[in-house]
């Protein structure tokens, strides 16, 4: 969806530490650049102020497409709904987040953006 729609917009809703420490999508190849807006805050805390950051971001309401992303698609679940019910998509949820779900190990890794071999990076 985001190759084939110039107005499609990719908010990575994760933590900063996450942002930080895991990796963050690339999105530079389509001309544009990922928003990123916390969900929950870094202490565990969410984050009362998602919309109006969204908006200060510069996703606001209107009918683009809006992807939310987080480690295993479960934060970007919310993160879409309110969205949605702020006005501000289509919203959509990346099912399994940049890094996946865990595996029999409880490790990550296994599916999600990372693992498809999609453009990410090192902040």
């Amino acid at each position: 969806m985001l190759s084939a729609d110039p107005e499609a917009t990719l908010v990575d809703c994760r933590t900063d530490a996450e942002w930080n420490f895991v990796g963050v999508p690339d999105v530079s190849s389509l001309g544009r650049e990922v928003v990123f807006v916390e969900w929950n805050r870094t202490n565990g805390t969410h984050n009362d102020a998602f919309v109006a950051e969204l908006q200060a971001a510069g996703v606001t309401p209107g009918t683009r497409p809006v992807i939310f992303l987080c480690r295993s698609g479960n934060r970007s679940i919310g993160a879409a709904e309110a969205a949605t019910a702020a006005g501000i998509g289509p919203s959509y949820n990346v099912l399994d987040g940049f890094e996946g779900h865990l595996d029999a190990q409880r490790h990550r890794g296994g599916s999600g953006w990372k693992a498809l071999g999609l453009p990410w990076v090192q902040s």
